[in-house]
């Protein structure tokens, strides 16, 4: 009964996207079939369907569905992608993403929280995720350029290193600013510089860098 009332909730989620705008058939599949519930403490499961952010510990939180909605749409993801996301926390977004491309590098700065989205992402099937512990305002270990890179936290600015990891025809979306003024922005690069779109104000959690976290560890690969 438990479950069969989280599928109704999310059922109304879903359909609560699509009344908000989100057209991407495939993408409101996924959201449809991925559990949020699992990727939130279990004090806070009842709420795991509402249009809302939701602390998950360390001073961080799960994106409010809409906006992981709203930002992968943004990002244009096709099946062969490979994608960079900055900011694993419980993992949620990284395994929305995994359904909807080939292959997804997943950086967290908190070792903790690492450790516990990728054994969530075991017992959901992604194996085409990579979780590295790191510093997202390094370059990525893999040396890879990427399809696309999502951010989940915000810098004070587009740090250079990211657009530099972009493909050609590559889409950053990124939240930037210092809270309050925080706004939403998806930077495609071409051949002959970037392009940069404003979308709206968001509330994320600020972006760190290693040196300025306890928790954290350089270079670690958490899943292979």
């Amino acid at each position: 009964m438990v479950e069969q009332h989280f599928t109704e909730l999310q059922a109304r989620l879903v359909e609560g996207l699509k009344n908000l705008g989100i057209r991407n058939a495939s993408l409101l599949k996924v959201m449809s079939e991925i559990p949020r519930h699992k990727f939130v403490p279990e004090g806070l499961q009842s709420l795991a369907y509402e249009n809302t952010p939701l602390p998950i510990g360390y001073e961080q939180t799960i994106s409010q569905p809409y906006v992981v909605a709203f930002m992968i749409e943004a990002a244009d993801i096709s099946p062969n992608d490979t994608v960079l996301e900055i900011g694993t926390g419980s993992g949620y977004q990284a395994a929305v993403l995994a359904k909807l491309c080939k292959t997804v590098y997943t950086v967290e700065i908190l070792k903790s929280l690492a450790y516990q989205a990728s054994v969530r992402l075991q017992e959901m099937g992604c194996n085409n995720v990579i979780v590295d512990i790191d510093d997202g305002y390094k370059a990525h270990k893999s040396r890879k350029k990427f399809d696309a890179i999502l951010v989940t936290a915000a810098p004070p600015e587009v740090p250079e290193i990211l657009i530099k990891q972009l493909k050609i025809d590559g889409r950053l979306i990124i939240p930037v600013g210092e809270y309050p003024a925080q706004h939403l922005l998806r930077i495609i690069k071409t051949k002959t510089g970037i392009i940069e779109e404003k979308f709206f104000d968001v509330s994320f959690v600020p972006m760190v860098t290693k040196n300025s976290n306890k928790d954290s560890e350089d270079n670690q690969q958490v899943i292979k």
